[in-house]
């Protein structure tokens, strides 16, 4: 099936292949390790999860580079404020990023490249940029862009540069360049600061230099797609094409990928306004990893998200209600004929589904596709015509669906303990919610010790006792499901 998708360079939806046949080479902007990443940033990295994941459903084999930013402004002034080198304080958060993208079920790309681990590779790129005249260094000992020699610049994000002067507002890091508008390649350390001492002199490298090494480095000087969210398009996006082409002379990546920002209950998410989210804040009030993961992949990339608590709790219900149906598929009794209508259903499911990440990654109208099975197949089993061929052509839909939003496999006990583990480790188990810290007082082990009493009281006719067990595993948040095959338990 051809995939199709909007193409921030050319603003139109343009089809996706590898340009050598082979591999599918992406690259996609990671985060800056200085604290904990928040919701908005795991809007983006789950929206690119998906595309790779979908590359993957329809047989291409992607190569996907994703940069670690690993110094910065704000990380050498977050370490020299805790008192530490920047090799000691940004290792925590780079394992605490990874560590939430296994909570989301974000698969791990194929190469994850380090800032200060490829600080040679940017010095040659700098090295060749002023070898083109595209780059020159100040009385500081830093080294610049020259915007002027890109006549280019601005195809990304559609902006007129015509008018800005010289002699406008320049970054206050920033000392005597030749432009307003040119941006650092290389900047010159302050007093005390962190640096590295190379050809270009004693330094650290700017933002944007870094992504077009990296990029180059591991996937060559032209590549498929560029992704990251929104808020990169300009100047990061857009300088990273200046260097990267006037380096190479060829187009940097054929296709820009940007996904949208997302608001919180209608409103900018801020720290000052009260609304700002990490992942790990979220478990801790008890909303399970695979809501989180399911709403923020709703909405397809292009639109903005409305992140709010009432649509999270719908999610909860949404994913339940697909695990629900998954394990009754599995578990039901087929009828001796097939279903064709059914069966005309369940390949229409998939036609649509397939079909509506085709076209530009459109999630909502593809999990709408497989709730429409959900009501067929349900309608079925209650009326007894589903036939075993049936069930197994359901559950290789859900199969492939879950390929791509990854929600059906039951994690959410797990990831709820790490948030609660972490939060003791940290000191902030008070954030935890009363609810969830109770939910989470028994083990697996100590539940199903608890089960097994019950069972053996209901057969002996203790019903009392029975009632109490039901009754003390429900204040913890631990459901119980009779049915003639056992009894099953899960947590709220």
């Amino acid at each position: 099936m051809t995939i199709r998708l909007f193409n921030t360079l050319t603003g139109r939806i343009e089809e996706l292949s590898p340009a050598d046949g082979k591999q599918f080479r992406m690259y996609a902007c990671g985060p800056t390790v200085y604290d904990y990443g928040h919701i908005g940033n795991f809007r983006t990295f789950l929206q690119v999860d998906v595309l790779r994941r979908f590359l993957k459903l329809e047989g291409m084999t992607p190569l996907h580079v994703m940069n670690v930013t690993d110094v910065d402004d704000k990380i050498i002034r977050n370490a020299a404020a805790a008192g530490v080198p920047i090799g000691e304080y940004t290792p925590r958060f780079e394992k605490a990023f990874f560590e939430d993208l296994d909570v989301l079920a974000v698969e791990t790309p194929e190469k994850v490249a380090r800032a200060t681990e490829h600080i040679p590779s940017m010095v040659a790129l700098i090295e060749k940029l002023a070898a083109e005249d595209c780059a020159y260094r100040t009385e500081d000992g830093s080294w610049y862009f020259r915007i002027a020699s890109f006549p280019e610049y601005g195809k990304l994000s559609k902006k007129d540069f015509s008018g800005i002067t010289d002699g406008a507002r320049v970054d206050v890091d920033e000392y005597d360049k030749d432009s307003a508008r040119d941006f650092a390649l290389w900047k010159a350390p302050k007093p005390g600061e962190y640096h590295w001492q190379t050809e270009l002199g004693p330094g650290r490298p700017g933002w944007h230099i870094e992504c077009s090494a990296m990029a180059t480095e591991y996937l060559g000087d032209d590549f498929d797609l560029h992704a990251g969210g929104e808020d990169l398009m300009f100047p990061h996006h857009e300088n990273e094409i200046a260097q990267s082409e006037s380096a190479s002379h060829k187009t940097f990546a054929r296709h820009w990928f940007h996904v949208r920002f997302l608001l919180v209950e209608g409103r900018k998410m801020s720290k000052s306004e009260g609304n700002f989210y990490t992942l790990r804040d979220l478990l801790l009030k008890g909303y399970k990893a695979s809501a989180i993961r399911m709403l923020l992949i709703s909405v397809p990339y292009r639109q903005q998200l409305n992140f709010t608590f009432d649509g999270l709790a719908a999610e909860t219900g949404a994913v339940e209600r697909l695990r629900t149906f998954q394990q009754r598929v599995r578990e039901a009794k087929t009828a001796a004929t097939e279903n064709a209508t059914l069966a005309e259903e369940t390949a229409r499911s998939r036609k649509n589904f397939c079909e509506a990440l085709a076209n530009d990654l459109n999630t909502a109208e593809a999990r709408a596709a497989i709730f429409d099975l959900v009501r067929a197949g349900n309608a079925a089993m209650d009326a007894g015509t589903m036939g075993a061929g049936n069930a197994r052509g359901i559950l290789e839909v859900l199969g492939d669906f879950d390929k791509i939003f990854a929600v059906l496999e039951d994690h959410d006990a797990e990831w709820t303990k790490f948030a609660l583990q972490w939060a003791e480790r940290e000191g902030r188990l008070s954030e935890a919610s009363a609810e969830v810290v109770a939910q989470n007082s028994l083990t697996d082990e100590q539940i199903q010790a608890l089960v097994d009493e019950r069972t053996a009281a209901k057969k002996s006719r203790n019903f009392a006792r029975a009632d109490a067990i039901r009754n003390e595993l429900a204040e913890k948040g631990i459901v119980l499901e009779d049915s003639k095959d056992g009894v099953r338990w899960k947590r709220k």
